[in-house]
């Protein structure tokens, strides 16, 4: 599908440092390893010039998920080939983009790069090329669509993220109990599910509006993913919590997912920064009316500047009738909202009715279509040109010192004397009382 569809092969192959040149594609290549003959699910090579990058790649379908020693032996041959990295795909997905789900020796990473592609991934990868940014060849666009029916059918093995794993009740019980403690077993495998799901909220929010969704971490929680899982352990331990944040395109802010497992509510909220100038209710009254299409259930906090704790919080269909209720102090200026909808959060495991997963998508999805795409950050207004008195027609050109300046205002210009036409011009030096 890669070699056949151009658009497709370059967006899957580019991001792992190959060239934007012709695509070859091989499968189940022999190589010998020592005394045993090795066979890769394939093989791509792309050339452009006198550049030429090859990878080997390795693919699991259903719940199958991939081995170290097989990860392993593949990362030898490629070493001995001089070849750049190692693709694996699956239905693993990982906890943080660019981590890969399968442990290996970092020793054998040093000249071969391995990358993962989730199934999930590549579909949404397909959707957005075909969909969105759109492809060339009609024929190549045929060709894309069929594979997208294949991963969409249920039977393909393409799975999408389908389980919060077998921790997911005995820690959600243990969080309603109080019981749950730091060291243990599960809590560390329910923090890196989480973030795998957001992982999967992204990519299944972006194949929707087409354009590439990610999950919001910080650089330090990037570079060090045992920090982030830390970070998620104590707020569920202590709080019986867990959030994280995506980052949309052109959206006014990061959109927030929480997960309440104490009151069974997953919350998503934006946070948005008030205008600038205007009294409270104005700035108010700003929000309210790009949450026309909003649910009334939507809550709205207001922060003031230079106040501490939480702000005032009300429905939006009580802001909606008067917006003062808002404003704790007419004297303190409003500095951001936070506007946020709450919904209950499924106890299941896996997909269905009744499932964390699919609260979870429904609530996302939810959220974004009827508050966070009608938002728009405010910016405030051009400056106006002032208008500049005109002399009076009958005034003198010759009176230099009755010029305007642009401090002068319009009455000015109506008490500039006109020159008196019986005065002979022995005095033409007129005074102006400024």
């Amino acid at each position: 599908m890669i070699t056949a569809v151009k658009e497709f092969g370059r967006g899957l192959t580019q991001p792992f440092g190959a060239p934007a040149g012709a695509i070859e594609a091989f499968i189940e290549v022999p190589f010998m390893l020592g005394e045993k003959r090795c066979y890769p699910d394939g093989l791509i090579r792309v050339t452009r010039g006198q550049r030429s990058w090859t990878a080997l790649v390795e693919v699991k379908t259903g719940t199958n998920e991939l081995g170290t020693e097989q990860l392993e032996n593949y990362l030898d041959i490629a070493r001995e080939n001089g070849f750049d990295a190692l693709i694996t795909i699956s239905n693993e997905i990982s906890p943080l983009a660019g981590q890969h789900p399968t442990k290996v020796d970092k020793r054998k990473l040093r000249k071969v790069a391995m990358h993962h592609l989730p199934w999930s991934q590549i579909l949404a990868a397909a959707v957005v090329q075909k969909e969105h940014r759109g492809v060339a060849d009609p024929d190549q666009a045929w060709i894309l669509g069929e594979l997208i029916r294949y991963l969409e059918h249920p039977r393909s093995g393409a799975l999408e993220f389908e389980d919060m794993g077998a921790s997911w009740v005995p820690v959600r019980d243990a969080v309603g109990a109080g019981t749950l403690r730091a060291s243990d077993k599960g809590v560390a495998d329910v923090a890196a599910r989480f973030d795998a799901l957001m992982r999967y909220v992204s990519l299944r929010l972006g194949r929707t509006l087409g354009t590439e969704v990610v999950p919001a971490l910080t650089r330090r929680e990037m570079a060090e993913p045992a920090l982030r899982n830390t970070t998620l352990v104590e707020s569920l331990v202590r709080d019986g919590r867990v959030s994280g944040a995506i980052r949309i395109p052109h959206a006014v802010a990061p959109l927030s997912i929480e997960l309440d497992l104490r009151a069974n509510r997953v919350t998503c909220h934006v946070d948005v920064d008030a205008p600038r100038e205007g009294r409270p209710t104005t700035r108010v009254n700003w929000l309210v009316r790009q949450l026309r299409a909003a649910p009334e259930s939507v809550r709205i906090e207001a922060f003031a500047m230079h106040a501490r704790g939480p702000g005032a919080a009300e429905l939006l269909r009580a802001v909606r009738e008067d917006s003062a209720v808002l404003v704790q102090d007419p004297k303190r200026e409003i500095r951001s909202f936070r506007v946020a909808l709450t919904s209950p959060l499924g106890t299941k495991r896996g997909r269905g009715r009744g499932a964390a997963i699919d609260s979870v998508l429904d609530a996302v999805e939810t959220f974004y279509g009827e508050v966070l795409q009608n938002l728009r950050a405010w910016t405030a207004a051009a400056p106006k040109m002032r208008d500049v008195a005109e002399l009076p027609k009958e005034t003198s050109p010759a009176l230099a010192s009755t010029a305007l300046s642009s401090q002068d205002g319009v009455e000015l210009a109506a008490s500039v004397p006109a020159p008196d036409s019986s005065d002979d011009g022995a005095d033409d030096g007129a005074a102006v009382t400024m």
